[in-house]
């Protein structure tokens, strides 16, 4: 990290519990203040303790008319070892909106001020005791849908990311240190780097930026999830698919060609990958409107799909509309589902069908759903591998490119002979894209770099 921060002067606020009632609710108080607010706003026993729950009684009113409106469990965090390393109180009183509204609104009263979205992570990134890739961590696991999303937010939160990126950046800044040192004491003898040490050096950053870079394929899809799309000819399966995959009956399903008439759809966790699981109006040429409209939907959510699941009925050869549906997933993520496998005699349309992976499912019976769960995953991730500290935000991956970018310019430099001043203005636009990841590094920490690393002392 760079400099540290100057703690904060001023105190916030916050119910920090969603809206709505609930067993438990929290307010929660940062700064200077946070103590001598609470022990207004309650009625301790005994009095506050760093790192002890106190019981309390909360107080509507102040002084001797005080009432006790109800019981909580008041916590103290003392600088620096709180969450935002300023001086930190919880009050957990009972879900009430009445109740926490009151302490709140007294707290304001007391001197504190409302906190801003964020903030409280916002210290705790002001005080250094979070990065940037830590504190966006925090966010992700309070919205994390699945648990994988939660493991990887709880990956970046403990630094996985910070810790991936630390030795390039280490690498990136001697190699700067020692290009400054050369320019700035030429004079005093000190030894330039030749160029093949500097093209070494650049070369060997690039491997583990290049394995960051590539990391985003899954990591983008851990954490923004994605859309699947089932489409198909009217009474094909789809809708009993959805229900397997899903897991329970949420789609209509009856024996009647176009039941579904309308988009049906509903997030389920694939491989701990949040998708939005879209069924669709049977595509066939129809004269009715109200099933005109739902094929133009689905016509539309087949285009905005990131992946396709074609449904085709085994006991059926291929239509002209089943034809071009194939044709027009062609080159996109799209898997083929040989529906009702059990009622086929022999398979009617194998020969027709090119360059689209064909499982045999029984919605019915179950048969083939866990494959084809395992070739929709495969698909939605491009068969790329879990692994920690992996880029989940297109922030993230911006950098790294950036990074990559600085680092490809200056070899070409360096190859060219161009002066080392030249060469140092990409590598620090490589260094400053990795610390738009996790912090700044000051000119002072290269400084003490050069003095540390070279016998200059006169």
């Amino acid at each position: 990290m760079g400099e540290m921060h100057p703690a904060a002067t001023d105190t916030i606020a916050a119910i920090s519990t969603p809206p709505g009632r609930g067993g438990i609710g929290i307010v929660r108080l940062s700064g200077p203040q946070s103590a001598s607010i609470a022990v207004q706003l309650v009625r301790l026993r005994p009095p506050l303790e760093a790192g002890r729950a106190r019981l309390a009684e909360v107080l509507d009113g102040s002084g001797e008319q005080a009432m006790r409106i109800d019981e909580a469990l008041v916590t103290y965090f003392a600088a620096p070892h709180s969450y935002t390393s300023d001086d930190l109180v919880e009050i957990a009183a009972h879900g009430s909106p009445v109740v926490l509204e009151l302490l709140l609104r007294r707290s304001l009263d007391l001197g504190a001020r409302l906190a801003e979205p964020g903030e409280f992570t916002q210290r705790a990134f002001l005080s250094g005791r979070l990065d940037l890739t830590q504190a966006e961590a925090v966010r992700d696991l309070i919205e994390a849908q699945t648990l994988t999303q939660a493991r990887q937010a709880a990956s970046q939160m403990g630094g996985a990311l910070s810790r991936r990126v630390q030795p390039v950046k280490q690498a990136l800044t001697d190699l700067i240190a020692l290009l400054e040192a050369g320019i700035d004491f030429a004079e005093d003898d000190v030894e330039v780097a030749p160029q093949q040490e500097i093209a070494a050096r650049i070369n060997a950053l690039n491997p583990p930026l290049a394995a960051l870079e590539a990391s985003y394929a899954r990591g983008r899809i851990v954490h923004d999830g994605l859309t699947l799309a089932i489409v198909g000819r009217p009474n094909a399966g789809k809708s009993s698919l959805f229900n397997c995959l899903v897991e329970r009956d949420r789609a209509i399903v009856t024996a009647t060609p176009g039941t579904t008439r309308d988009l049906v759809t509903e997030r389920i966790s694939l491989g701990g990958i949040p998708v939005e699981l879209v069924d669709t109006a049977g595509l066939r040429e129809s004269g009715e409107e109200i099933e005109q409209l739902g094929i133009a939907r689905s016509r539309e959510a087949l285009a905005e799909a990131a992946l396709v699941l074609i449904v085709l009925d085994a006991t059926q050869p291929l239509n002209d509309e089943e034809r071009n549906l194939l044709a027009s997933v062609a080159g996109r993520p799209a898997v083929v589902a040989r529906n009702k496998c059990d009622l086929a005699q022999a398979d009617l349309y194998a020969p027709e069908i090119a360059n689209i992976v064909v499982l045999p499912t029984c919605a019915l019976s179950g048969e083939g759903i866990p494959a084809l769960r395992e070739r929709l995953l495969a698909l939605a991730t491009g068969g790329a591998a879990s692994e920690p500290g992996m880029l989940t935000s297109l922030r993230h991956h911006q950098a790294v490119q950036t990074a990559l970018a600085g680092l490809s310019d200056a070899a070409q430099a360096n190859a060219a002979a161009i002066p080392h001043e030249m060469i140092l203005m990409d590598l620090y636009r490589a260094l400053w894209a990795l610390d738009s990841l996790t912090g700044q590094t000051t000119s002072d920490d290269i400084l003490n770099l050069i003095f540390s690393s070279f016998c200059i002392g006169k």
